[in-house]
């Protein structure tokens, strides 16, 4: 996957009244992030977060930081955490809603010392990483559909609950760098779900008040990140010494499966996922045996084909 350019920055202050959904106590069963908190637990010397700012309200984090980074006014490490969106984004420029502080969204900026063609395993190492923190905090059952989703199992159900999206900057002093952003559906209720296919951690029966606190979910979000982008780099992007691809094969719902990629133009390659391969792409086998790697970036829509498996991943969902 190659990180997309930035659109221009749509960030907007907060002015909004009292009584408004932007009001931080308008939903008492959704208080808002307690940013000095998340500040100290994640801001320490050596560390890869660099600054934690938490906005009220804004059009899209990523628009934002992506649009700081291109002033240099937002350094790598940076974290930016809204409690609503108005216009977030996923894959192809697709709509994400959701109510406010109903879940987490954020975008982290990144500028690896990797070979640049490792750099589209961030957004899948983006999601190894979320997905372990939010099994291992609400003691919920993940998996992921490649490229970029991340979902929930509820028996032989599977429920979208988040996206990731990564988007290239340039930094003033010529220093390529990546947006990466996460948006998680928390404590979303049914009648609230954007389509049918979504989820969120409460309604896959998350542990307990803990497993919806969206202040120890974002600090294990952000810890695992940090981890697994560390181990990453430490590897110069390789994704066998870092083990991220294996890790990532072993919980990827989409391999095993007969799916249908769309592709730009028209197109379509149908076969079963078999394999992602060294570059993160993902191999189909076609009916005659012959194995065609397919690009994230060529991606216009992944899903279920005929023949494959009940119960598959969720198709196109906001954030895909």
């Amino acid at each position: 996957m190659t990180p997309r350019e930035p659109s221009e920055n749509s960030e907007s202050p907060d002015d909004s009244p009292g009584d408004s959904p932007d009001n931080p106590w308008s939903d008492l069963d959704r208080p808002p992030l307690n940013a000095a908190a998340l500040r100290r637990a994640l801001l320490r010397p050596g560390a890869l977060w660099t600054s934690v700012e938490v906005v009220t309200r804004t059009g899209s984090t990523n628009t934002d930081l992506a649009a700081r980074a291109a002033r240099g006014t937002a350094g790598r490490g940076a974290v930016l955490v809204a409690e609503a969106q108005t216009a977030g984004r996923g894959r192809l420029e697709r709509a994400w809603t959701a109510p406010p502080r109903s879940g987490l969204f954020f975008s982290v900026l990144l500028a690896p010392d990797v070979p640049a063609g490792c750099w589209g395993w961030l957004p899948l190492l983006a999601g190894v990483a979320t997905t372990a923190a939010l099994a291992r905090t609400a003691g919920v059952d993940t998996a992921l559909k490649w490229p970029n989703d991340i979902l929930v199992r509820d028996g032989d159900t599977e429920r979208k609950i988040g996206g990731i999206l990564a988007e290239r900057v340039t930094t003033p002093d010529g220093t390529a760098a990546v947006v990466l952003g996460l948006g998680i559906n928390v404590s979303l209720r049914a009648d609230e779900l954007p389509v049918p296919t979504a989820g969120s951690l409460a309604l896959a029966g998350a542990r307990g008040a803990t497993g919806t606190d969206r202040d120890p979910l974002l600090r294990a979000v952000l810890r695992s990140l940090e981890e697994w982008y560390g181990r990453w780099c430490e590897a110069d992007g390789d994704p066998e010494a870092s083990r991220l691809r294996q890790t990532y094969t072993a919980g990827c719902a989409t391999l095993g499966r007969r799916v249908r990629a769309l592709l730009p133009g028209g197109t379509e390659a149908v076969g079963e996922a078999v394999a992602v391969d060294g570059a993160g792409r993902l191999v189909l086998a076609g009916s005659e045996g012959v194995q065609r790697p397919v690009d994230a970036g060529d991606i216009v829509h992944l899903r279920p084909a005929p023949g494959g498996a009940p119960g598959g991943p969720p198709d196109g969902s906001p954030g895909e």
